[in-house]
C-alpha cells in the first residue's frame, strides 16, 4: 500500500500522455501538417505535443520573444568618492526609506535614476553642506565561508563545459561517454550530484589513485594525510535518497588510458577531478565589510570582498570576481560609526538595462517547479 500513490502518479502520467500527447499530436498533424510540409520543403512532418515538452517548449519561445524584443532604457546612479585614510573608495547612492527620493517616480530602481537631471539635481543638492563630507552610519566586517559544490551530474557537466570549452551538450556527453568506457570516469547518464554511503566507504581507491595525475597530486596527499574523507557520508555530498540509478559522475581512480585521451577529453576529465577533489577541502573564507555614510536624509553604500582563505578553490581555481575593494577590507579596521569622512567629489555613471538571459538546464528546472 505504501507505492499506491506511485501506481496512481504513473497511471495519470500514461493518461496524460494519450489525452494530451497522442490526441493533439494527431489533430494538429492533420490541421497543420501539409502548411508546416510545404513552409519547410519536407516530404512530410509529424507535429509532435506532449505534456512536458511542449510547456517547455512553449518557455523557451516566450523567453526568446522577450529578448528579442527587448529594449535597453538607460539609468543613471549617483556615486562618492570617499577619502578614507590614504584611499578614495566609491560608494554609491540609494534611495532608502528616509531619503527625499524614496518610491519616487523620477527612479528606475532604487540607486539609479531615469533621466540624467535629476541625478545632476541630487548632486547639486550634496553639493550644498559644506564641507563635503558623510558621517560613517555602519562599518560592518563579516566572514563568509563558501563550500565546495556538489558534484556533476551530466547535465551540471554539459553547462560548464559550455562556458569553459564551448561544446555543445552533446559533444559533452560523447566525451565523457568515451572517459567512461575508457574507466577514467563513472556512468555519465546520471541526474545525481550525490554519491551513496556504500561508494562513500571504498572512496579513497578513487583518490588515492589520482596521486599520480598531474596538476592535484599534493591535494591527494594532503587529503590521505588529514584523512578528510572520513566523515564524507555524513555530508550533504551523500545521500541514497537522491539517487534514482546513479550516483554523480567521479574519476574512478584508474588512470592507465589517460595517454590515450584527446586535449578536450583531457580537460573534461581535469574539470571532473577537480570537482570531486575540492569536496574533501575546507571551505573558501571571504572577509566582506559592508559601509554606510549618510549627509542629512540621503544614504551611500559601499561594500567589499576579499578572499582570506582559499580552502576549495585551490583546487578548483580563483575566479576575479572572488576579489574587489580591497582598498576598502583593509581601511576597515580603523572606521567606526559616527567618524566623518571627506568627499573628494561626485560623479553620475549611466548603465543600461540587459535581456533576460536565454534558460539553462538548471535554470529551467527551477523555473518548471516555481510554475507548478
Amino acid at each position: 500500500s505504501a507505492y499506491d500513490n506511485l501506481c496512481s502518479s504513473a497511471y495519470l502520467r500514461a493518461k496524460e500522455d494519450y489525452l494530451m500527447g497522442i490526441n493533439f499530436s494527431r489533430v494538429l498533424t492533420l490541421k497543420y501538417g501539409y502548411n508546416v510540409k510545404n513552409f519547410l520543403n519536407q516530404d512530410r512532418v509529424v507535429i509532435s505535443v506532449g505534456r512536458v515538452m511542449t510547456c517547455v517548449l512553449g518557455m523557451v519561445v516566450d523567453r526568446e520573444r522577450e529578448i528579442r524584443n527587448f529594449v535597453k532604457t538607460p539609468f543613471y546612479r549617483v556615486l562618492a568618492s570617499l577619502q578614507i585614510g590614504d584611499k578614495a573608495v566609491d560608494a554609491e547612492w540609494r534611495a532608502v526609506k528616509g531619503s527625499a527620493y524614496f518610491e519616487s517616480p523620477l527612479l528606475y530602481k532604487e540607486n539609479g535614476f531615469k533621466k540624467q537631471e535629476d541625478a545632476q539635481k541630487l548632486i547639486d543638492a550634496l553639493m550644498q553642506p559644506q564641507p563635503l563630507q558623510f558621517q560613517v552610519v555602519k562599518a560592518e566586517k563579516k566572514k563568509e565561508t563558501k563550500n565546495p559544490p556538489l558534484l556533476f551530474n551530466l547535465a551540471e557537466l554539459q553547462n560548464e563545459c559550455s562556458k569553459l570549452f564551448k561544446i555543445s551538450p552533446d559533444q559533452t556527453l560523447q566525451i565523457v561517454q568515451e572517459l567512461y568506457e575508457k574507466k577514467l570516469t563513472t556512468y555519465p547518464r546520471t541526474d545525481a550530484r550525490v554519491l551513496s554511503t556504500a561508494v562513500s566507504k571504498e572512496i579513497t581507491k578513487n583518490i588515492s589513485g589520482l596521486a599520480s595525475y598531474p596538476g592535484v597530486g599534493p591535494y591527494v596527499k594532503y587529503i590521505l594525510e588529514k584523512k578528510t574523507y572520513q566523515n564524507l557520508a555524513k555530508t550533504k555530498y551523500v545521500n541514497d535518497k537522491q539517487i534514482t540509478d546513479h550516483y554523480a559522475i567521479i574519476p574512478t581512480g584508474q588512470t592507465g588510458n589517460l595517454s590515450s585521451v584527446t586535449e578536450l577529453q583531457k580537460s573534461v576529465y581535469d574539470l571532473i577531478v577537480r570537482r570531486f577533489l575540492s569536496v574533501f577541502y575546507p571551505p573558501a573564507e571571504y572577509q566582506n565589510v559592508k559601509l554606510e555614510v549618510a549627509v542629512d536624509t540621503e544614504t551611500l553604500f559601499a561594500s567589499a570582498k576579499t578572499l582570506k582563505s582559499a580552502g576549495y578553490l585551490e583546487i578548483a581555481g580563483r575566479k576575479k570576481e572572488d576579489e574587489e575593494n580591497k582598498g576598502l577590507i583593509e581601511l576597515s579596521a580603523s572606521l567606526q560609526k559616527g567618524d566623518v569622512l571627506p568627499v573628494n567629489g561626485y560623479s553620475i555613471k549611466e548603465g543600461k538595462t540587459s535581456p533576460p538571459k536565454r534558460y539553462t538546464s538548471g535554470s529551467m528546472v527551477l523555473a518548471m517547479e516555481n510554475a507548478g
